[in-house]
């Protein structure tokens, strides 16, 4: 074995051991710090860029829920004005049908029908109030409510509107309907029938139309959480596995300075030749 003071191999070779574990120990606290085996590009880049796209995906998908939310809750406010409407209907066809005797006093009669036109006009209170973020989906010429429904914004739902006002599509009494004899109150009778067959085939569309939009909800939330475990599996470290090698590798770099001292004292033996 050859000696010299100028040149060490040993320690070289010792630093160098030393380097290696003191960057595979940077880089276990990196992952313990982080919960990332792949925090940037430079850990992995195919995986980082994979893990991008997906996250990118997820962000879509949170902008898919609102807009779903948004919807449902529209929907909702149709869905309780469309009730209270049916629900209208259903008193004035009992003041109307009451008008129909026509053995009524005439004091009896106005009574009636006074009741009659202030149930009748609380359809168009409900009718016009019934907003929610700007979307009417009941009142006349109401919106069609639309949400979007994958990551990109290129799919959608659209749940057409129902026009509940008076004398609209839905329903046939209009705001001069009255029921001040026996012959308009017979009237308004068949009137409010078709009305309340109407109002109850639209709730029935708005109701298909937000379990739908309740359906594709559940969908996108559950999408959302597979696609987030999948970027979990490829990016996120195993802190227990992490932790063995911290533990490791800080007893491997107690060894390497050792070897490095050890390493660095051999030109010394040199002198005991010239003893």
């Amino acid at each position: 074995m050859a000696f010299s003071v100028n040149t060490n191999a040993g320690a070289f070779l010792a630093l160098q051991n030393l380097n290696s574990t003191s960057n595979s120990l940077k880089t276990v606290q990196s992952r313990i710090n982080t919960g990332l085996k792949v925090a940037s590009a430079k850990d992995n880049a195919a995986v980082y860029s994979i893990a991008q796209k997906l996250r990118g995906d997820v962000s879509g998908l949170t902008a898919v829920k609102s807009s779903l939310d948004r919807a449902s809750s529209t929907l909702d406010v149709g869905i309780a004005a469309g009730e209270a409407v049916s629900d209208l209907l259903i008193q004035l066809k009992e003041k109307a049908v009451a008008a129909k005797d026509t053995g009524l006093d005439t004091a009896s009669r106005s009574a009636l029908n006074d009741d009659f036109k202030q149930l009748r006009d609380q359809i168009t209170s409900i009718v016009s109030n019934a907003d929610f973020n700007g979307t009417n989906v009941v009142k006349s010429g109401g919106s069609n409510v639309t949400a979007i429904t994958n990551a990109n914004g290129s799919n959608s739902i659209s749940i057409s509107a129902q026009d509940l006002s008076l004398g609209g599509g839905n329903v046939t009494i209009t705001a001069t309907t009255q029921i001040s004899t026996a012959t308009t109150a017979a009237a308004a009778v068949t009137a409010i029938d078709a009305s309340i067959a109407k109002v109850n085939t639209a709730l029935s569309a708005l109701g298909s139309g937000s379990k739908r939009v309740d359906l594709q909800k559940t969908f996108v939330n559950k999408l959302s959480d597979s696609i987030q475990v999948g970027i979990g599996n490829l990016v996120d470290a195993d802190l227990a596995k992490e932790s063995a090698n911290l533990q490791s590798l800080q007893v491997k770099q107690q060894l390497g300075l050792q070897a490095l001292s050890i390493a660095n004292q051999a030109p010394s033996t040199v002198l005991g030749l010239f003893r």
